[in-house]
């Protein structure tokens, strides 16, 4: 065949190929023609190639034109592109929001898209102050991203109306998954007994929760707490007053916490108790607050044998601006009270609480005393001996008092013997137990028949004599319980009287 017979043939089959590349287009590259010459093939090829420029395996020729975004579905080349987001920065800009952030971020192609995100987050309560905190929540789109996180958060308690809040706190959020990220945080804190009611509540406190994963700081924060006495079933209500706990390191802040507590003289199981009832300790820094307190609490006069005591009886004293406190209150006690900063010292020691009380609360039970004929130096004993005096109420004591001086009979020096007789029921305990001693024409000190249980009073009442007074037995953390007269309990019931101790101190 000839070179001319050739070319012709060719240009033939080339003008059929120009006619057949639309329909080529509609069927992809499967429909490539069949043809056995190799120069028609090679003519085939790169008609294609021109024709379908993403579909060739070397990008770098055509730098022009890319994939479609999977995001937003348009097809555009780089340079269109540019010129969409130089627009929607532009956008931005005009209504007070600096995109800086946002240079490494997909931004949707049109204005449209970027003004619907903008107005939704604003119809949740967000300013544009606040987008500008955290600008990166432009990325995230309304139908994929927004709604369904909004919709769960929702779900699980947080209202419609503090969505908005919960957004502004922690615009993560919108970023995360509900099934991979946020479903299993929720199911994690159903897990510790948080009531379902409250999961709602527990995030809105810290919402920093749904980023936090399962197998890391919570978990390990929550293992060491059981591992010191804490009950398992109260981790849960510990969640519900303090979430912040399951996002602190057990290394660096809840165990050298517990260990100097300890090194105080507490049990660790009294500090497991402590911490049921009052999460919030875990978040007292222990460098910045707890050390200077009870530095603090040393320098005022308080004995170190008793810091164990004085904490459990008021953990919240760790965590105060107590030197400023404790300054006020001694300076009041002193003037107002007669009361020497050593009296004053032995007052903190035995009620802790004294030290957050207000000034016109103490002055309400110590006026009425006062009124009734007590010798302001009489009454300082009586309010070093018995701190809890400052802290009734005055309607309370005017009954006692009344009942003491009319069907007692009795004198004034007995008050100031034994001051804790204000501090019994009148009805449930001062009455019924005179009454029986009318009844058995018995006379005995307000102490005696009142500073005992009611098994003890009964065996006091069959035996039908009256034994010499005693005083309460003496407690100290850490050590044996001291009976009058030197005995020592066995250790079988030192395990009890520290729940009774913590009991009764943690009631006040």
């Amino acid at each position: 065949m000839s070179p001319l017979s050739a070319s012709r043939r060719s240009v033939k089959a080339l003008s059929g190929l120009a006619v057949a590349v639309p329909k080529l287009a509609s069927i992809g590259t499967a429909g490539a023609p069949r043809t056995h010459d190799p120069a028609l093939r090679r003519c085939a090829g790169l008609l294609l190639l021109r024709s379908f420029p993403s579909f060739s395996s070397s990008s770098s020729k055509y730098p022009e034109y890319e994939m479609p975004s999977v995001t937003w579905g348009v097809v555009q080349g780089r340079r269109e592109k540019l010129v969409s987001r130089v627009i929607v920065c532009d956008y931005l800009k005009g209504i007070g929001i600096i995109p800086d952030e946002l240079e490494n971020l997909e931004l949707p192609s049109t204005v449209e898209v970027m003004r619907e995100r903008v107005e939704f987050l604003q119809k949740l309560g967000l300013t544009v102050d606040d987008i500008n905190e955290y600008p990166l929540m432009l990325g995230c789109s309304v139908r994929k991203n927004v709604i369904p996180v909004l919709g769960y958060l929702e779900k699980i308690g947080i209202q419609k109306s503090r969505l908005g809040e919960f957004v502004k706190n922690y615009p993560q959020v919108l970023h995360a998954s509900v099934v991979v990220e946020l479903a299993p945080v929720v199911k994690f804190l159903r897990g510790l007994d948080v009531e379902k009611q409250d999961i709602g509540y527990v995030l809105q406190k810290y919402p920093e929760l749904l980023g936090f994963k399962l197998e890391g700081t919570m978990s390990t924060s929550v293992a060491y707490l059981i591992s010191i006495g804490v009950c398992p079933r109260d981790i849960g209500p510990m969640v519900t007053q303090y979430p912040y706990f399951l996002g602190m390191r057990v290394g660096t802040v809840i165990k050298p916490l517990v260990d100097y507590l300890v090194s105080l003289g507490l049990l660790k199981k009294i500090v497991a108790r402590m911490l049921e009832k009052r999460a919030y300790i875990l978040g007292y820094d222990l460098e910045e607050t707890v050390k200077p307190n009870i530095d603090c609490l040393i320098s005022f006069g308080v004995r170190r044998e008793s810091l164990a005591s004085v904490i459990a009886q008021y953990p919240q004293i760790l965590g105060l601006p107590l030197k400023a406190k404790l300054s006020s209150q001694q300076y009041f006690f002193t003037l107002k009270l007669k009361i020497d900063p050593e009296g004053f010292a032995e007052v903190v020691e035995k009620m802790p609480q004294i030290v957050s009380l207000n000034q016109n609360v103490i002055m309400k039970p110590v006026e009425f005393l006062l009124g009734r004929g007590i010798p302001s130096e009489d009454m300082a004993k009586m309010i070093v001996k018995c701190p809890q005096l400052v802290a009734l109420r005055v309607e309370l004591m005017k009954n006692s008092y009344y009942f003491f001086k009319s069907d007692m009979g009795r004198p004034l020096k007995e008050l100031v013997e034994f001051p804790e007789y204000f501090t019994y029921s009148l009805e449930s305990r001062i009455k019924p137990r005179y009454q029986r001693l009318q009844s058995k024409g018995i006379r005995s000190s307000l102490n005696w028949f009142l500073n005992c249980s009611d098994h003890r009073f009964e065996e006091r009442m069959q035996a039908q004599y009256i034994e010499r007074d005693f005083e309460g037995p003496s407690f100290r953390i850490g050590g044996k319980l001291e009976l009058p007269g030197g005995q020592i309990v066995s250790d079988e019931e030192v395990e009890s009287d520290d729940e009774v101790l913590y009991r009764r101190t943690v009631s006040l």
